[in-house]
């Protein structure tokens, strides 16, 4: 067990967010686009969970770095998911942010995910990321894509601190997770995160991770985030907060999110 098994057993829950895509766009979503995607987890789950579907179904998992990606193609030929096919995942190793539209890009769901959407440290880059992104979803009169992306927000949300989870791996190995914020100025909206993961066994330490990962991010306020996406030509914008409801429920009111609140934020194509 490494840094990345233990981020995608604590940090990303795959099979629930990829039934909440699917729900959210409200019709039969088949193409993905998982951009900023590391291990490609969410790709991987959105096509095992198509499998039931009578029509086929593919992600698109962008991310700059090679390691990740060549973990992801191993984990994905383990669970038996056709590669670089159409209706199987497909991998590219490139800037998610500045990577140009092609054909093949059209999809009917882009996520980003794991507060990736910070990567973008201006308006400007912001806004041009947005407006490729519009540009990648598929439109017809009967239906139209969605992008969506994760973020935290409320009060607290530049407060420095951290908290610890535990989470039961496999073979009975406890995870102790722990988030860190260790700097935030509230002035620029930059923040700097840190994961940190220890392994225990029947009592005993049998790995430690301190600083696995590393982030510096823009911490986008809602507000601005929703302005930009429609600004970039999005035609309308919804926040979730409970991604387990049946079906998915906006929020409409900010003080259900209390101190600080992790949330999706749904823009849908014009």
């Amino acid at each position: 067990m490494d840094s990345h098994d233990c981020y995608e057993l604590c940090v990303q829950g795959p099979r629930p967010l990829a039934m909440f895509l699917r729900a959210v766009h409200g019709r039969e979503p088949r193409a993905l686009r998982e951009d900023f995607c590391g291990t490609a987890a969410l790709s991987r789950a959105w096509i095992m969970a198509g499998r039931s579907s009578t029509k086929p179904t593919s992600a698109r998992a962008v991310d700059l770095d090679h390691m990740v990606l060549a973990r992801a193609r191993a984990s994905a030929l383990a669970e038996g998911i056709a590669l670089d096919t159409l209706e199987g995942l497909t991998l590219i190793a490139n800037d998610a942010i500045r990577a140009p539209v092609t054909p093949e890009d059209l999809c009917d769901v882009i996520f980003v995910g794991n507060f990736s959407i910070g990567y973008m440290h201006d308006r400007a880059t912001l806004l041009q990321y947005l407006r490729r992104s519009c540009e990648r979803l598929q439109i017809s009169a009967a239906h139209r894509g969605i992008f969506v992306c994760d973020t935290y927000c409320g009060p607290s949300a530049f407060k420095l601190g951290s908290v610890t989870r535990t989470h039961v791996a496999p073979e009975g190995r406890l995870i102790r997770y722990t988030w860190q914020q260790k700097h935030a100025d509230a002035l620029t909206g930059m923040v700097t995160c840190v994961l940190h993961f220890q392994v225990e066994h029947d009592g005993d330490v049998i790995a430690r991770f301190p600083d696995a990962f590393t982030y510096h991010w823009r911490l986008w306020s809602l507000p601005e985030l929703l302005e930009a996406m429609l600004e970039a030509g999005f035609s309308s914008t919804e926040v979730y907060q409970d991604l387990a409801t049946d079906p998915p429920t906006p929020l409409h009111d900010s003080q259900n999110l209390g101190e600080s609140g992790i949330v999706c934020v749904v823009a849908s194509a014009p």
